[in-house]
């Protein structure tokens, strides 16, 4: 119950919340059905992003300026770990998200791990 409370929980708070390895996300990437947010900071992004993803960091993450989701794609978060995309997934739902939200597991970590490929922004 704490850890939920805290953004610590992997585990999803709502039946609209859904935990994706990050082979299935790679999948919807190269399908193009995907708006990939990326809540970690600037500078981390900065240093190494998957291509495509839109970033918002969760300092100033703000539910009301989210990026339109395009009929047929699906939202999808994610950060370094896995926690922070929790706390952006809570935010959003709190704030009346009402599609789905996919977070991606492990994060950025998950992704590399899994071969995932990722280069810095310029």
């Amino acid at each position: 119950m704490l850890s939920r409370l805290f953004g610590l929980s992997s585990a999803p708070a709502s039946d609209k919340v859904h935990v994706v390895a990050p082979s299935q996300i790679r999948l919807w990437l190269a399908a193009d059905s995907i708006v990939l947010l990326d809540v970690r900071e600037p500078d981390e992004h900065a240093a190494e992003s998957i291509d495509g993803s839109i970033n918002m960091p969760l300092s100033s993450f703000d539910p009301a300026r989210m990026p339109e989701i395009p009929d047929g794609k699906r939202l999808v978060i994610h950060c370094r770990s896995g926690v922070r995309c929790g706390t952006a997934t809570e935010k959003l739902l709190a704030a009346g998200w009402q599609g789905e939200i996919h977070r991606m597991q492990g994060g950025i970590l998950g992704w590399k791990a899994s071969g995932g490929p990722t280069a810095p922004r310029r």
